[in-house]
């Protein structure tokens, strides 16, 4: 395998919980993830990425850690971990765990003896709190007994480490290689652009509406400070020295300050969020690839695209269609750089928009209205030996037909179409080269190859060879409406 493997790879997120049960107690695993890693390999990724898996009560979904160097038994063992990481790798496929540097759960033993009143120092602490709210709703500092306050950029429930002690780094760092020294390949870094505070913790002000979304467009004294960027500065050795990648999670401001997070002495990549938030449009789309590409290549780095993902409504749903899902999944995977998909995106899964509100678990659906929880309903995997035994969450009716045992022997499936896709891809290369085209059309070489992605009200000439299409074409041959093709000469 490659070293810089990273730079145009495919990488499958695998949200545990829901990915696949192997024991049948309705909750997805380590077991059950280990077991589908041949339908990986067929699929044609090049990597997994694994959500937390960590010891957790599970408040947000794992991402709300008490014992970073363990598996929660709701998801296996060490062992079964090992075992995973020993299969992947025998398939060819890398593996990526999430890190969450920037809190850990209330049940951690740090935060248990904070609330003892020691070691206070490794959390964030006041006497009175400021003006910060919670990404999830509310005021982002809890009280406790002795009448201090504590900070929580998200659920009460996950208190914000200091960074600005030295144990805290420290014991990253720790973690860090405990991972590494267990044979994974990379670290995707939750938060990344929140460990570091402004000096002070000063107040933000008076805002309309919610004081911050996670996805920012503007300062805020809380993420995105310049301090962030000395621990990944002190990272990237470690990483390098065992030839694993760091992938960061940052919500800011603009293009020019993601790209401060990658580069020869920090990160290897950062998600492309604003891709995955754009309009189904093609100035949307061409403006905010243009604005990446130029960004990305002042570092010298890949942009990383995405879709999905466990924190946003699947894209067949944002998009209003699969069949715009698929085109705008063959225009992802024609750009230059890696690609992420979401557990279940290629067997075309909607968002579940009607769970019952009894079943919801997002901490922040008590605090806003709004829930993750549709997208993180358990992929279908079929009838029989296939099928989930009481999933934690319940899957729609509609789903039968979209189970992947149900889609494996349809050539027209969503799946065997994300098979050819990833299969195809491997043939693009070169920089981007945008084509002459009218309005609500992107057309770009890559090579030998042309994409075309139609996103206009009329029927688009095509040339050359077809190599795929997102759905049919028209009768004579031409792109219709919402559908995108790959072509060469």
């Amino acid at each position: 395998m490659s070293d810089n493997w990273w730079r145009d790879a495919v990488v499958y997120q695998i949200y545990p919980r829901s990915f696949a049960d192997g024991n049948g107690d309705g909750t997805g695993d380590l077991i059950g993830a280990r077991q589908k890693l041949p339908y990986l390999a067929e699929l044609g990724v090049d990597a997994i990425w694994l959500s937390p898996f960590y010891t957790s009560p599970l408040a947000d979904g794992g991402y709300d850690v008490s014992d970073y160097r363990d598996v929660d038994p709701r998801f296996g063992t060490l062992g079964d971990f090992d075992a995973l990481v020993e299969q992947a790798h025998a398939l060819g496929i890398r593996v990526i765990v999430d890190i969450v540097p920037n809190h850990s759960s209330s049940a951690h033993p740090w935060f248990q003896e904070a609330l003892a009143g020691k070691n206070r120092d490794r959390y964030i602490f006041r006497d009175a709190p400021n003006d910060w709210e919670s990404i999830f709703g509310g005021p982002a500092w809890t009280q406790v007994s002795d009448g201090q306050w504590y900070l929580h950029l998200f659920d009460p429930e996950q208190p914000d480490l200091n960074w600005e002690n030295p144990e805290v780094r420290a014991e990253f760092v720790d973690i860090i290689r405990f991972w590494l020294d267990r044979g994974v390949d990379g670290f995707r870094i939750d938060v990344a652009h929140g460990m570091i505070k402004a000096d002070g913790l000063p107040d933000v002000g008076a805002r309309d509406g919610r004081q911050v979304e996670l996805l920012g467009h503007e300062p805020l004294p809380y993420f995105d400070q310049d301090g962030v960027h000395e621990i990944y500065r002190e990272w990237r050795p470690i990483l390098d020295s065992y030839g694993a990648i760091g992938v960061a999670e940052a919500w800011v401001e603009s293009p020019q300050r993601l790209a401060r997070y990658i580069g020869s002495d920090e990160l290897h990549q950062a998600f492309n969020f604003d891709f995955m938030m754009a309009e189904f449009d093609a100035k949307s789309f061409r403006g905010i690839i243009d604005k990446s590409l130029a960004e990305a290549d002042l570092v010298g780095a890949p942009t990383t695209w995405v879709l999905s993902n466990h924190d946003r409504y699947r894209h067949v749903t944002r998009y209003d269609s699969l069949a715009k899902a698929k085109a705008g999944t063959l225009l992802m995977l024609a750009l230059p750089g890696s690609a992420y998909l979401y557990n279940g995106e290629e067997l075309g899964l909607d968002e579940v928009l009607d769970l019952p509100d009894e079943l919801r678990e997002d901490p922040a659906f008590k605090r806003t209205g709004e829930s993750r929880d549709g997208c993180r309903v358990p992929i279908p995997w079929g009838t029989g030996d296939l099928a989930w035994t009481n999933p934690w969450l319940p899957q729609p009716e509609r789903w039968n037909a979209l189970t992947a045992q149900a889609q494996e022997n349809d050539p027209a499936s969503t799946l065997n179409f994300y098979r050819a896709a990833l299969k195809l891809r491997r043939g693009f290369n070169g920089p981007l080269h945008w084509l002459n085209a009218p309005d609500g059309v992107l057309a770009f070489k890559r090579g030998d190859r042309t994409v075309v992605v139609n996103i206009s009200e009329q029927d688009y000439p095509l040339t050359g060879e077809i190599l795929l299409a997102s759905g049919p074409l028209s009768t004579d041959g031409s792109l219709p409406p919402n559908t995108a093709a790959w072509t060469k000469p």
